[in-house]
């Protein structure tokens, strides 16, 4: 491999501007990410989770670029995105692709499936139009759509098999980075396995690195390998997926994960967490779950915990967590 990691996040931040007034004054900003950090190693699926207006989706937008960052840094393979030229940027588009929530917007309608899934290939240049049926029904394949399929329209599939006309479309272009955008909470439960074993088998056949952004916890425990816990703009818990569902030190990461329904037919969802995330205009002034959290004392309402490493690339943000003989533990 060229590089340990594909992405390298450092201190991202995005804020959306919030303006008012007859002439659209700024009067504050929306920190959508504010100050997010991780790395994801090659040929791996890397979770980040959390509620709904955590910042994940913006976290993957601007990755891809299609948000300017605030601030910070975006490396792909050692080089940093937002530093290239529009040519660099365009030669690169094709290693770098994103898999929409929502399959159905983002096909035209108009378009018959198989020329979707192929026009990035002719725009790039990256076949002829002669060659271009066969490597579309090629791709197709993989992702379980028949050759068949090639000359219907949108609205003449299911959900998951508009899904994997998503996948294929990205596939197509050879990537070794997507970014998947809750690529599965709008299928049914049998839909949703067979898309997970497809990305497993993207990752372990063709080594295929992917950022996987979801709220279901049961998905990301068992397709990723290393999961990052967001709340209000940034990383609250980072570790392999073992060790974050196995000892989970923060307490948002607990309460997401006591949330999480069992096959027991005695055991019910906890509601550990009360209230509502916070408007992340007006965040907390210290750590962003106070407001919330059960276990807050003085300091976590004044001061920002940082996010340190408690064990073996296990990072936690929160001033309650201490390693005593090596054991990190939530005080």
């Amino acid at each position: 491999m060229s590089h340990e990691y594909v992405i390298e996040v450092d201190g991202l931040k995005k804020h959306f501007p919030l303006r008012d007034g007859l002439f659209g004054q700024e009067t504050g900003q929306l920190r959508a990410v504010d100050g997010v950090s991780f790395k994801i190693r090659q040929g791996t699926i890397f979770g980040l989770v959390g509620e709904s207006g955590s910042g994940k989706t913006t976290v993957g937008r601007t990755l891809l670029g299609l948000y300017d960052k605030t601030a910070g840094s975006v490396k792909y393979r050692g080089r940093e995105l937002h530093d290239l030229s529009a040519r660099e940027l365009r030669a690169l588009r094709p290693k770098i692709q994103l898999v929409f929530q929502d399959p159905y917007s983002s096909l035209n309608p108009r378009i018959r499936v198989g020329d979707a899934i192929g026009e990035a290939m002719l725009e790039h240049r990256l076949c002829s139009r002669a060659q271009l049926r066969e490597k579309v029904t090629e791709v197709m394949a993989i992702c379980g759509l028949s050759a068949q399929h090639y000359n219907r329209f949108p609205h003449e599939f299911s959900g998951g098999q508009r899904q994997r006309i998503g996948i294929a479309r990205a596939l197509i272009l050879n990537p070794d980075f997507i970014i998947a955008d809750e690529p599965i909470s709008a299928l049914d439960v049998s839909i949703q396995a067979q898309i997970i074993n497809l990305f497993s088998d993207l990752r372990d056949e063709r080594g295929v690195t992917f950022l996987f952004i979801s709220h279901d916890l049961g998905v990301v425990e068992h397709l990723c390998d290393d999961v990052a816990v967001m709340y209000l703009g940034q990383l609250v818990e980072t570790a392999s997926r073992d060790t974050l569902f196995s000892q989970p030190l923060h307490p948002y990461t607990q309460a997401l994960l006591a949330a999480v329904p069992t096959l027991d037919p005695d055991s019910e969802p906890v509601a550990v967490v009360q209230g509502e995330i916070p408007d992340p205009s007006r965040p907390p002034a210290g750590c962003r779950f106070s407001s919330r959290c059960p276990h807050a004392v003085a300091r976590c309402h004044e001061e920002i915990p940082a996010l340190r490493e408690v064990s073996r690339e296990h990072r936690v943000a929160c001033h309650r967590v201490s390693v005593e003989d090596g054991i990190a533990r939530l005080t």
